[in-house]
C-alpha cells in the first residue's frame, strides 16, 4: 500500500489545461501591426498574481520583445480566469508567469524587394567620350534614377 503524497497548498488551475489555453492563445492573439511589419518574432514572458478567486491581478512584464507585443501578452494575460481554490478555508494569491509566443506565419511575413538603376544616356553612344563641349544643345542630362519597392 503507496502512501499518497500530500501538498500543502492547492494552486489555482485553468480548465481545459495547457492545451485548452495553447488554443486560446492562438485563437485570441492579436499580432501587433508594428511588429507584423517589422517581422518582429519571440517571446513575451509575463508574470501575474492569480487572487483566491481566480482572478488575474498586477500583470507585468518580465522579458517582453517591445513593438506592441508586450501590451498585447497582457490583454491576454487578463482574460484569463482561474478555478478559485481554498487552502484549509483559506484564499490565497499565488504568484504564475506565462510565455507567450508571438510566432509569424509564413504568409503573414512582410518582405521588401527594393532596387536601383540608372537610365542610360539616350544621346551618348557607347565608346563616345565627353570631350566638354560647350555647346548648349550638347550639354549632359543627369539620367533618371529609378527606384522600385516591391512588397509582397
Amino acid at each position: 500500500m503507496s502512501k499518497k503524497e500530500k501538498k500543502f497548498l492547492k494552486l489555482p488551475h485553468l480548465d481545459g489545461g495547457k492545451e485548452l489555453l495553447k488554443e486560446f492563445i492562438r485563437e485570441n492573439l492579436r499580432y501587433p501591426e508594428e511588429a507584423l511589419e517589422k517581422g518582429i518574432e519571440g517571446d513575451v514572458i509575463v508574470r501575474y498574481k492569480v487572487t483566491g478567486k481566480g482572478e488575474v491581478i498586477q500583470p507585468d512584464i518580465h522579458k517582453g520583445l517591445g513593438y506592441g507585443c508586450d501590451e498585447e501578452a497582457i490583454r491576454l494575460v487578463k482574460m484569463l480566469h482561474y478555478q478559485s481554490v481554498k487552502n484549509r478555508g483559506v484564499r490565497v494569491t499565488t504568484n504564475n508567469k506565462i510565455k507567450i509566443p508571438f510566432r509569424l506565419k509564413t504568409q503573414q511575413k512582410k518582405q521588401n524587394i527594393s532596387m536601383t538603376y540608372k537610365a542610360a544616356d539616350p544621346e551618348k553612344k557607347t565608346g563616345e567620350k565627353d570631350q566638354g563641349v560647350k555647346d548648349p544643345s550638347r550639354q549632359k542630362k543627369k539620367p533618371a534614377v529609378y527606384t522600385y519597392t516591391i512588397k509582397y
